[in-house]
């Protein structure tokens, strides 16, 4: 534990600040380093980051575009009803990663292709026709809830 009394900087990590402006005998007398007149010589003489001496800035004379949503987005990976022709029984996304057909994350199931037998297929996401198919084949199509993590 150490003692308030005796607490001081780290060495070296403070120093003595040049005293610009105070005379030749300093070396940094005159202009203070900072050249011969002009706005960035005088006191608070500094321009904004982007400014252009009052010509239009080039963050605004070029166009603007586009719209980025990928924080955001739902990406759904999809299985195609042909795809599906394969599997027997329950179809779940732990049967379909099994099988290949998808890596991770939600499955949406698209219409793609004909379902010939009664499948009980259950995933996040159904378009409209895949389900109309895969119940008209006799099976079930079941929307599995989507987990959302909280923040």
């Amino acid at each position: 534990m150490s003692i308030l009394s005796h607490l001081m900087p780290k060495r070296g990590s403070t120093g003595v600040t040049k005293r610009r402006g105070r005379g030749h005998a300093t070396g940094q007398g005159g202009t203070a380093g900072k050249g011969h007149k002009g706005q960035k010589a005088r006191a608070g003489g500094r321009v904004r980051w982007g400014f252009e001496g009052g010509q239009t800035p080039l963050m605004r004379r070029s166009p603007k575009w586009g719209f980025n949503n990928k924080d955001f987005r739902t990406e759904y990976q999809v299985v195609n009803l042909k795809d599906l022709s394969g599997l027997t029984g329950d179809v779940t996304p732990e049967s379909l990663k099994k099988a290949g057909l998808v890596h991770t994350g939600l499955v949406k199931i698209l219409a793609t292709g004909t379902i010939s037998k009664a499948l009980n297929v259950k995933a996040h996401k159904f378009s409209a026709k895949a389900k109309e198919a895969i119940e008209k084949a006799g099976g079930k199509a079941e929307v599995v809830p989507v987990k959302v993590a909280k923040a």
